[in-house]
């Protein structure tokens, strides 16, 4: 349950914020310090981390560096579902084969040298089938060359903030610079659906028939789990068996990611032992849509007399389900509000506490602008002020 209160301040008292990684890790401690005992999974590394708000609800070795196997893929998709929403290639654009992809070994999505293939087929033989020769053919297709596309694939990760990560490859096949952590491929995972919600919708797929060969989606847990729409597996000898997937449930979407299993049913395991205790511990709210009124305040010389307030973004929050009735929220506006006011102008601060702690704050905004009004209005408003 929501408590909300509402006070005014004075213009001018100090009012201290919290920047976003210190609110995330203050949360990820509210949450934690009321949550289930850790679980625990037989693999090297892992991590369950909710989309909207960042918060991790379970983790181990997450930062450790590991062989990513096919988890690679998942960046080869961005890349390419980045270039198609450039405009730079289309979907039912033609890709000829190459020699070197036609001759990739691992999984293949089994496409012939010289031949043609859409830019669309290419992406769901990477997807589903997980091909390796899929991979290099579109990586030759949007770059020229496979080590052009790489260095698309590491300047992607660079900007997503994927601080332990190298890509050597578009395909996953063993290569010393070829590492990642599992926060990393989570934080991967996290921008594919949140940048390209329609083109991940493909991961749900649960096969693909190309050149007359049908291949089922790898990852099991799309028939297992209702609640899972999408992720990808991973799999050599250096790199153990690996999982990345996301689930929806109830609107809380979160994101599993198990690498370095020693057996390909530990990671299925172990990711649905992530997603069962995360769903069964915490909750994730959507506090405040961004422009949705949560306060009036007076307006003092102004062409009318109120102004509504609001937040510029989505205010989502993670807690544990034992604690979700002691969340509470606090309104403070500042005071007075001289016109005029720009539309989005900041007027105060919304916080949210757990129990006694303070989570995070967030500007209060004008949801629209307020210009000077008459003279008469100003004069009197002046007064006004001069005498409360």
């Amino acid at each position: 349950m929501r408590k909300e209160r509402v006070e005014r301040r004075r213009v001018g008292l100090e009012v201290r914020r919290w920047q976003w990684p210190a609110a995330a890790m203050l949360l990820a401690f509210a949450a934690f310090a009321s949550a289930a005992d850790p679980v625990k999974l037989n693999a090297e590394s892992w991590l369950l981390q909710d989309l909207h708000t960042g918060t991790v609800l379970a983790a181990e070795n997450a930062d450790q560096r590991m062989e990513p196997a096919s988890l690679v893929k998942l960046m080869t998709s961005y890349v390419a579902f980045a270039q198609i929403a450039s405009g730079d290639i289309a979907l039912d654009e033609p890709v000829t084969v190459s020699r070197k992809a036609w001759r990739m070994g691992g999984s293949q999505m089994f496409i012939e040298v010289g031949t043609r293939v859409s830019v669309e087929d290419l992406l769901k033989g990477i997807i589903v089938q997980s091909g390796n020769d899929s991979s290099v053919a579109i990586a030759e297709h949007v770059a020229g060359t496979e080590e052009a596309f790489v260095q698309l694939m590491n300047e992607h990760a660079e900007r997503l903030g994927m601080t332990g990560t190298s890509f050597a490859n578009s395909h996953g096949l063993p290569d010393e610079l070829n590492y990642t952590t599992a926060r990393d491929v989570s934080t991967m995972m996290r921008a594919l659906i949140a940048d390209f919600p329609a083109e991940y919708r493909w991961y749900e797929l649960e096969s693909f028939t190309y050149n007359g060969i049908t291949q089922p989606n790898r990852n099991r847990l799309l028939k297992r789990d209702p609640s899972v729409d999408g992720g990808k597996t991973g799999y050599t000898k250096a790199a153990g068996y690996c999982l990345s997937v996301s689930a929806n449930r109830e609107g809380m979407r979160v994101i599993a990611v198990v690498m370095g299993a020693p057996r390909s049913s530990e990671r299925f395991r172990g990711a649905q032992t992530l997603l069962n205790f995360g769903y069964r511990n915490y909750r994730t709210s959507l506090l405040y849509a961004a422009g949705e009124p949560v306060g009036t305040i007076k307006v003092w010389s102004g062409d009318r007399p109120t102004v509504q307030a609001g937040i510029a973004e989505d205010l989502w929050l993670t807690v544990a389900r034992r604690k979700s009735d002691d969340l509470g929220t606090k309104i403070v506006f500042d005071d007075p509000i001289i016109a005029p006011v720009p539309d989005a102008g900041r007027l105060g601060t919304l916080s949210v506490s757990l129990g006694d702690e303070t989570l995070l704050e967030r500007d209060l905004i004008a949801l629209g602008g307020v210009p000077l009004g008459s003279y008469y209005r100003r004069a009197m408003d002046w007064f006004w002020l001069f005498w409360r």
